[in-house]
C-alpha cells in the first residue's frame, strides 16, 4: 500500500483540493480518491482557515468511504473538550469558555469552526462526533501515524486503558482534559491521561528558565515550549 501524508488543513479547503489534483486524485460522487494511494490525514481539520465545513467534509468524506484515513489532532481534541459539558463542575465544559488567566483564549483559537457550527446544534454536535471516531494514532503495514509526539511509554501505559483501538471514549476524556496546576506533576515521568494525551496531540512542553517567557502568535504569553 502506498500513502499520501497530509498534515494540517485548518479550514484551507482550496488548498486541499489543489494538493490533491495534484497529487492525482479525483473528485467522483462528492469524494476524493486515487487509483493506487491512499491519503493519511494527520489531524488538525478545523479553526484559522476561511472554509471549516467544506475541508472537513471533504476528509470525512474520503475517510468514510475508505480512500483514506487520519488520526486525531490537537485542535480536534479541543473541540471535543469545548463542546463536552464538565461532569464535575455544572454549566462550564471541559475546555473552558471563558477563564481567568486566559480570558477567551479558547474561544479565539477556536473562533473560526465555532463561526460556522455553532448556530446550529445538530451539525455541531455531529461534527463532534466525528472526531471522537478518530484515532490517537494508527500503526498500519509499513508506516506509523500520530499527530505531534509518538511517544512509546506513554503509549503502552495509555492501550490498556482504551477500548480495544487508541479511542477517547466517555470514561477517559475528563481525566484527558484536567491539566495539573503543579509544576512538578506536569514534568515528573510518571504517566497521567492528561500527560499521554496531550504528548500524542500535542506534543511535549517544558518549562523555560525562571522569568523567561514568550508570546505566541494570538499574542498570549507563554512560560512553556514544545
Amino acid at each position: 500500500m502506498s500513502y499520501d501524508i497530509i498534515g494540517d488543513i485548518h479550514g484551507q479547503a482550496d488548498k486541499l483540493e489543489a494538493l490533491l489534483r495534484k497529487l492525482g486524485y479525483v473528485e467522483r460522487g462528492g469524494c476524493w480518491s486515487h487509483p493506487g494511494r491512499t491519503a493519511v490525514f494527520v489531524g488538525d481539520f478545523v479553526d484559522r482557515g476561511p472554509a471549516q465545513l467544506r475541508a472537513v467534509t471533504m476528509a470525512r468524506r474520503m475517510v468514510e468511504e475508505g480512500k483514506a484515513q487520519a488520526v486525531m489532532g490537537n485542535h480536534e481534541f479541543n473541540a471535543i473538550a469545548w463542546h463536552t459539558p464538565d461532569p464535575e463542575n455544572t454549566g462550564d465544559y471541559l475546555r473552558p469558555h471563558f477563564s481567568e488567566r486566559w480570558g477567551d483564549k479558547n474561544r479565539h483559537q477556536h473562533a473560526r469552526f465555532l463561526a460556522e457550527v455553532e448556530s446550529d446544534a445538530a451539525l455541531h454536535t455531529d461534527l463532534i462526533g466525528w472526531f471522537k471516531t478518530l484515532p490517537l494514532w494508527l500503526d498500519i503495514p509499513g508506516i506509523r501515524v500520530v499527530h505531534a509526539c509518538w511517544h512509546s511509554p506513554f503509549m503502552d501505559w495509555l492501550s490498556p486503558q482504551l477500548t480495544g483501538a487508541p479511542f477517547l471514549d466517555g470514561s477517559i476524556l475528563a481525566p484527558a482534559t484536567r491539566e495539573p496546576e503543579d509544576e512538578t506533576e506536569k514534568d515528573n515521568a510518571t504517566p497521567t491521561l492528561f500527560k499521554a494525551v496531550e504528548a500524542l496531540t500535542k506534543g511535549i512542553e517544558i518549562p523555560l528558565p525562571e522569568g523567561h517567557s514568550f508570546f505566541d502568535k494570538d499574542g498570549f504569553e507563554r512560560w512553556r515550549v514544545r
